[in-house]
């Protein structure tokens, strides 16, 4: 009713909110509160004016949700939602039209909200940012279309072509690269090892270490190879869980290899990635580097060998990798109190903080699953 009294023409839905990371660190918060401001307003303002003889019904969308984007699997399930209300929309007659924006510069649009990292990224990926200028003018553009999803964005067509790759929907913008073979990779690795197998182990070494530091300057934005210090670790670095994927899906383009999503992490500075490049690469065949032996005490009559690692946390944490991924993804391992306890949270709450036995929050780092502990087995 107040929409209808107030005579509204027209409706722009420009609201977002980013919260960025790799899949397995979304959590139904961090999803539910990028999906609100998308989903749930969308669908309420389609509602509340769907009666109403509107001029046009605007949704500003994302290419996140047409070319999906590192570590935006939330945001852009949330835009993909918008265009799918734009064709809803217009299959019910009703004036609906989604953009799905690139990247805007960073005193306009959402990229303001981004490190200069992610900024370089989404440039090595072949869309340019937009300025306002620009970007008004392919408003006016992509309204006059009269398409439900227009995708208004720069492209760098030459960046698109040093993909060697790109995306199935830029192949018809851009000619990609033959492969020279039908297994894919395999070219690359075999000219990179015939490359390398010439060389003395030393020098195999520092080829394969050039390759690498050139590769994270390019990730981080840094003037060159020479300025990164091949002995400090990716995290000291500035590396996150994005640039990491960035990084080795780089390094397996040059190398040919298939190299697990975590090897940034399991491999933390340039000399240690480099020692796996090159089992990786040659195996047995890799000269082994000097390095001093020293003679171990027998263990035959030890009755204890380590053959393993586990601790338990807050957030979830109940082995060294999850802790790793506490620490590298910022998780917050911040919780109500559990329920498996017995405790009567609302008699003990007490935010005045004088009684004692009692608390005055609730919220806390907890082990939930510390119930679970066998206290008679352990004595």
């Amino acid at each position: 009713e107040l929409v209808a009294r107030h005579g509204v023409g027209a409706v722009v839905h420009a609201a977002g909110v980013l919260d960025d990371g790799t899949v397995e660190s979304l959590t139904s918060e961090r999803l539910v509160g990028v999906l609100r401001p998308k989903v749930d307003a969308a669908w309420n303002l389609h509602e509340a004016t769907k009666d109403l003889d509107l001029d046009a019904f605007v949704l500003f969308s994302s290419m996140s949700g047409i070319l999906g984007g590192p570590g935006q699997a939330n945001y852009a399930a949330g835009n993909t939602f918008l265009d799918a209300l734009a064709h809803h929309r217009r299959a019910l007659g009703l004036p609906a039209t989604s953009l799905a924006w690139g990247p805007w510069t960073q005193d306009a649009g959402m990229i303001g909200t981004l490190s200069d990292t992610d900024v370089r990224r989404i440039a090595r990926a072949g869309m340019p940012e937009l300025t306002p200028e620009q970007g008004t003018a392919l408003f006016d553009a992509a309204l006059a279309s009269g398409e439900p999803v227009v995708l208004p964005v720069r492209l760098d067509l030459a960046a698109l072509r040093e993909q060697g790759d790109p995306h199935p929907m830029m192949r018809g913008l851009v000619r990609g690269r033959r492969r020279r073979s039908a297994a894919g990779g395999s070219a690359a690795t075999a000219g990179l090892v015939q490359r390398l197998e010439g060389l003395g182990a030393e020098e195999r070494r520092e080829v394969l270490l050039d390759l690498v530091r050139g590769q994270i300057a390019v990730v981080l934005g840094h003037a060159g190879a020479q300025t990164v210090d091949p002995a400090r670790a990716f995290q000291d670095l500035g590396f996150d869980s994005l640039t990491a994927v960035e990084l080795r899906n780089r390094l397996g383009k040059a190398t040919g290899l298939r190299l697990p999503a975590t090897v940034v992490f399991d491999y933390p500075t340039a000399h240690a990635l480099v020692g796996y490049l090159l089992d990786e690469l040659f195996g047995a065949a890799e000269p082994a580097a000097a390095a001093p032996v020293t003679a171990l005490s027998s263990v035959a009559d030890d009755p204890v060998v380590i053959v393993g690692m586990a601790c338990r946390y807050p957030g979830g944490v109940a082995s060294p990798e999850d802790l790793w991924r506490v620490v590298s993804d910022g998780v917050d391992a911040v919780t109500e109190f559990p329920v498996n306890r017995g405790w009567d949270i609302d008699s003990l709450y007490n935010p005045d903080r004088e009684a004692s036995g009692t608390t005055y929050t609730r919220a806390g780092g907890f082990l939930h699953d510390a119930g679970a502990f066998d206290a008679e087995f352990f004595g």
